[in-house]
């Protein structure tokens, strides 16, 4: 898993780490004269950020109504195998879909004690903490495919009670010929479908980062405000 394949003549981490390092040189050079062309682009991604985060809040109900499902069944003494399976499912989709909403919201732990000391160091330091994290981020990102990838390679399948029919199997690898086959043939959760979430979700982070970097070189201030609860 240390290969990173050329893509496009470039290597996969000039992709990753350089290309996007060199798009916030231009954009700190280029300065506030980016900010009114790319407002469109902004606007769309953070109505993407916030769909996640609906995304994370469908699953979230999913573990609440799994939950009631599992006690109503062990009342009526009804077998509902792979319930809690599906619940970590559903918990693992929460978490991850909910990262670049909860970002872009402020509801991440930020430590600000060194930032609050003067507008020079607060300005430079949350650059560099951003595009620290970003770095991380698209990291964490590239792996979580490269995992993604491997399950699927492998075929490995979840060693639980829970079963899904192998059209929604189908559906997941977009054959969508097998999909309206409608086989309806249960087999265990191949790995790689919960684990899309991780995927996903570790993606969006790492645009959001990018995102929230390149808005800060722009207009010099830190898009992400905590949003106060009263």
């Amino acid at each position: 898993m240390r290969d990173w394949s050329p893509v496009m003549g470039l290597p996969l981490w000039a992709w990753l780490f350089v290309v996007p390092s060199l798009i916030g040189v231009f954009c700190l050079i280029a300065g506030p004269r980016l900010e009114r062309p790319l407002r469109p682009i902004w606007r769309f991604l953070d109505g993407v950020y916030f769909a996640s985060g609906a995304v994370a809040a469908v699953f979230m109900v999913t573990i609440l109504l799994l939950i009631v499902a599992q006690m109503i069944a062990r009342w009526t003494s009804v077998a509902l195998p792979g319930t809690t399976e599906f619940a970590g499912y559903a918990m693992a989709a929460t978490s991850f879909f909910a990262l670049s909403h909860a970002m872009t919201r402020g509801a991440h732990i930020r430590v600000s004690i060194i930032l609050n000391l003067n507008d020079f160091l607060k300005r430079w330091l949350d650059v560099f903490a951003v595009f620290g994290a970003a770095v991380i981020a698209t990291y964490f990102a590239r792996f979580a495919i490269k995992t993604n990838q491997f399950s699927e390679m492998l075929n490995d399948r979840t060693q639980g009670q829970d079963q899904i029919p192998q059209w929604l199997v189908s559906l997941f690898q977009l054959d969508f010929a097998g999909a309206a086959a409608g086989d309806s043939t249960l087999v265990y959760t191949p790995v790689w479908i919960p684990q899309l979430a991780m995927s996903i979700g570790t993606v969006l982070l790492a645009v959001a980062l990018w995102d929230t970097l390149y808005r800060m070189l722009i207009t010099g201030v830190n898009p992400i405000v905590s949003e106060a609860v009263e």
